[in-house]
């Protein structure tokens, strides 16, 4: 994912943005149907600024890091509003997210000690045939 602006680049065609992040048009047009993105038209065609770019940017991050489109949403709302209050919402949105990755691996953890102990007792069982 490009995190560089292309210079002097006002104005995105949709194939643009998918091309540059390795994405489909058709997820592009999702994102705009869950009002994550907005567009300009003229007539059929949708218009991209570096602010829809950017919106871009933070919606494939967000994904990247398992946030939920709801989450990206809350945040995004935010975007143009109270710095102060955006970044509470991203510090505890961040912070719920690492407690669930951590129990996650708690729990993956515990799943392989068990894994190991039943394959050790597997093959105790044959040694002993």
């Amino acid at each position: 994912m490009s995190l560089i602006e292309p210079e002097g680049r006002d104005l995105f065609a949709i194939a643009d943005l998918a091309k540059e992040f390795g994405i489909s048009t058709r997820a592009i047009r999702f994102y705009e149907s869950k009002g994550l993105l907005a567009p300009e038209r003229v007539g059929a065609t949708r218009i991209f600024r570096r602010r829809d770019r950017a919106r871009l940017i933070l919606i494939l991050r967000g994904k990247r890091l398992g946030f939920s489109l709801r989450d990206i949403s809350d945040y995004l709302s935010l975007y143009d509003a109270d710095r102060s209050q955006q970044v509470n919402l991203l510090a505890e949105k961040v912070d719920e997210r690492i407690a669930l990755l951590e129990r996650q691996r708690d729990d993956l953890e515990t799943t392989i000690d068990e894994l190991r102990e039943i394959r050790r007792l597997a093959e105790d069982r044959l040694v002993q045939k």
